[in-house]
């Protein structure tokens, strides 16, 4: 089923990237973009327009609230990051008055009931609950970016490391994406051998610790991601688009997983034409679920803290 996706903050780098990469893949119907400097999505609509003959039959263009309102999928990009000598927390809480505003927008030119929300501005796993209660939305049609993006920088980063095909690197990161985030090796695999027999210790923590500072390293080199992440909002949409229900590590609502209730944050989930269809909760090592808990806690923290 071809679907129409929407872009809301579809100037912005991680938007458009995004765009481009929906092109690319040539598999949704409708891209439409939409930002607060409106003349900035229209500039990058139109070019991504002029290369429609080159890449996918694909209707392609900048609108306003009530034309984002009316997709398929709703996918947040918008967000500000954050000022000098300004605290996470004041930086959290400024995003979530302009998302407050976005959901308000939405609702008031009457966002699809059948809409699926994607939320991939930060912090990722707060606003995707926040998108949650605020609209009163039900909590299979929103779903966050959560650890797709550090999962591909991961599973890239041991490629790399090993001069391995990254391909064929199958590893996660669970929980929060932030601070708390939880490598697992427990099921980490390359073609179907253990990562833990191919990599000491010393390398497994080596390795995690360039994942973990890979977005601020890439922020301080070029000013903030792009590709990278475009290509990660891509996977999940389209995994959206075509039902393919593949098991992507999205931020979704828990339900008891792990006894986590409420929060959203990552864990394997399968991700098709309805959204969330199962956060499942597979057996970790123990120190990997008590990291997932550790997420869940500070997350709760972060939330009793909004304003």
């Amino acid at each position: 089923m071809s679907i129409k996706v929407s872009i809301i903050g579809g100037g912005g780098r991680v938007g458009s990237n995004a765009a481009f990469a929906l092109q690319c893949g040539g598999i949704v119907r409708e891209i439409l973009l939409n930002d607060a400097n409106a003349d900035l999505a229209g500039g990058e609509a139109l070019d991504l327009l002029h290369g429609a003959a080159l890449a996918a039959d694909q209707k392609i263009s900048a609108g306003d609230v009530a034309a984002a309102a009316s997709a398929d999928v709703v996918c947040i990009t918008a967000g500000s990051r954050r000022k000098p000598d300004e605290s996470r927390l004041d930086l959290i809480n400024r995003n979530v008055s302009i998302f407050k505003g976005i959901l308000d927008d939405l609702k008031k030119n009457n966002l699809k009931k059948s809409a699926i929300l994607f939320v991939v501005s930060n912090p990722v796993d707060v606003l995707t609950r926040l998108a949650i209660e605020h609209l009163n939305w039900p909590a299979k049609q929103v779903l966050g970016l959560g650890t797709v993006l550090d999962t591909a920088r991961f599973c890239s980063i041991i490629a790399d490391a090993k001069n391995l095909p990254a391909t064929q690197v199958k590893a996660l990161i669970l929980g929060e994406h932030g601070d708390t985030m939880s490598p697992i090796w427990s099921s980490a695999q390359v073609a179907g051998v253990s990562l833990s027999s191919i990599l000491s210790a010393h390398e497994q923590t080596e390795i995690f610790k360039r994942t973990q500072g890979s977005g601020a390293e890439v922020i301080k080199r070029k000013g903030g991601a792009g590709y990278a992440v475009g290509l990660g909002i891509a996977q999940v949409i389209h995994s959206i688009a075509l039902d393919r229900r593949q098991i992507l590590p999205v931020s979704s609502q828990m339900t008891g997983q792990y006894g986590i209730r409420k929060t959203c944050l990552s864990i394997p989930t399968v991700v098709g034409r309805e959204g969330v269809v199962q956060a499942m909760e597979v057996e970790l090592w123990p120190k990997e679920k008590a990291g997932i808990q550790a997420s869940g806690k500070a997350l709760d923290e972060t939330w009793s803290k909004l304003k």
